[in-house]
C-alpha cells in the first residue's frame, strides 16, 4: 500500500465535520490494507465493534469534541471494516489488553453483545486475536494503542485525534513494541476462556 497523503491536520479537519468523514477515511484505509497489525489496550478494536458498541463509543467522541452529531454515518463506516476480514488474503494480527474486555462502553447489555462478537471472531479466517491478561508480566511499559497498515504506516489515536507515522525509524519502534507486547498475550482457547469469563461476570 502506498503511503497516504493524509496528515494529522487533515484528520483533525475531518473530525470537525463529524464522525462520518473520519470513519470513512479509516474504511478506505482498511479496504486498501492487506497486512494489518494492531494493539488496543483498553477498548475493543474498531473492526470488531458491534453497531451498539460503536454507537456508544462515537457518542463519547461527539460529546467530548463537540462536533456534529452524525453517529449513524460513523457507525455505518466503522462497522463496514469487518467485511474485509478474511477477504482476498488479508491478514490481521490484533492484540487487546484485558482491560478492553472490561471497559464499560454503553452498559452491560452492549458489553455482553460485544464480548460475544469477540468470542465469535476468534475463529475468523485471516484474524489472529490475542489478549494480554491483566496479570501478565509485561516486557514493555504500557502505552496507547496503535494500528499498523501494510508495515508502512501507523495510526495512533488519542484525545488529540489521530497521529499518522510513516518515518522508518519510528515504525521500527512500534514493531519492536508489538513484538514485546505479543510475548505477554494468550491466544486460541486461552483467549476464548478469558473472554467467556468476562462475559459471565458482566
Amino acid at each position: 500500500m502506498q503511503n497516504s497523503p493524509t496528515t494529522n491536520a487533515i484528520w483533525d479537519n475531518l473530525l470537525q465535520s463529524g464522525t462520518g468523514p473520519v470513519q470513512q477515511g479509516f474504511l478506505d484505509l482498511a479496504k486498501n490494507t492487506h497486512d494489518f497489525v494492531g494493539y488496543s489496550p483498553d477498548v475493543v478494536w474498531g473492526n470488531l465493534q458491534t453497531p451498539e458498541y460503536a454507537a456508544a463509543m462515537l457518542r463519547l467522541v461527539v460529546d467530548f469534541h463537540e462536533i456534529p452529531d452524525d453517529i449513524e454515518a460513523g457507525v455505518a463506516a466503522r462497522t463496514a471494516r469487518a467485511q474485509y476480514i478474511g477477504q482476498e488474503g488479508r491478514t490481521y494480527h490484533v492484540l487487546l489488553g484485558e482491560q478492553a474486555l472490561l471497559t464499560n462502553i454503553g452498559g452491560a447489555d452492549v458489553m455482553r453483545g460485544q464480548l460475544q462478537r469477540l468470542l465469535d471472531a476468534t475463529t475468523l479466517p485471516g484474524l489472529t486475536l490475542g489478549i494480554i491478561p491483566a496479570r501478565a508480566r509485561l516486557l514493555i511499559y504500557p502505552a496507547e494503542g496503535f494500528s499498523f497498515f501494510d508495515d508502512c504506516r501507523i495510526e495512533v489515536e488519542g484525545f488529540r485525534g489521530s497521529e499518522t507515522i510513516t518515518e522508518p525509524p519510528r515504525l521500527a519502534v512500534f514493531r519492536k513494541a508489538f513484538g514485546l507486547l505479543q510475548s505477554s498475550a494468550v491466544y486460541g482457547q486461552q483467549a476464548r476462556e478469558l473472554i467467556a469469563a468476562t462475559m459471565a461476570a458482566t
